[in-house]
């Protein structure tokens, strides 16, 4: 059976129970998965980097999971440059890059996106929301881009909807004290 790699870079302006799901997942499906906090071109990004991968960090050590590696070397706002140093450093037969149903039909237009369809299979993780439509469907198959659209279920949760509703039920355990004591995300606001 040949080895698979998962990469899953995320904004992560918080990681939610959302993501933690995703990884455990992940991590039931790949040889290894590597996650890592990147700062989105088309997002503008409440706490910095360094605050965010300090979050996913303390995220992936909380779960134990030897198939989940988090490692922000590998970090760029491009994809593609992620990529490229996921493979210098790890050495896999498959490479899959992971995605929100959300973001699926934005790939199109990434920085170097004929590069990035050479080097990768894309799992689409599916949002309450965003469905992937049959016109981006379409052109998944138009330009050939090798895709497989996961059956991982997550909780109806993104950092966008935490970030405005303020609910620490929404965070994994292992992050809630330090979002507390940094006060992030204006946690002054937030519900117990």
């Amino acid at each position: 059976m040949e080895k698979s790699i998962a990469i899953f870079g995320t904004s992560a302006d918080p990681p939610t129970i959302g993501h933690k799901k995703i990884l455990e997942e992940l991590s039931k499906i790949y040889a290894c998965t590597i996650s890592y906090v990147s700062n989105n071109p088309n997002k503008i990004h409440k706490e910095d980097i360094s605050i965010r991968s300090h979050l996913l960090k303390t995220l992936i050590e909380d779960l134990e999971n030897p198939k989940i590696l988090f490692n922000q070397s590998v970090s760029s706002q491009w994809a593609v440059e992620s990529i490229k140093k996921c493979k210098k450093i790890y050495e896999f037969d498959n490479l899959d890059f992971v995605i929100g149903s959300d973001l699926i039909k934005d790939i199109f237009y990434w920085k170097n996106f004929d590069k990035i369809m050479e080097e990768v299979s894309f799992l689409v993780i599916l949002r309450e929301g965003y469905p992937v439509e049959s016109n981006t469907l379409k052109m998944l198959e138009t330009y050939k881009v090798k895709f497989k659209i996961s059956s991982i279920k997550i909780p109806k949760i993104s950092s966008s909807k935490f970030r405005s509703n303020f609910n620490y039920s929404n965070l994994p355990t292992s992050l809630i004290d330090f979002v507390k004591k940094n006060n992030l995300y204006e946690s002054t606001k937030l519900v117990e």
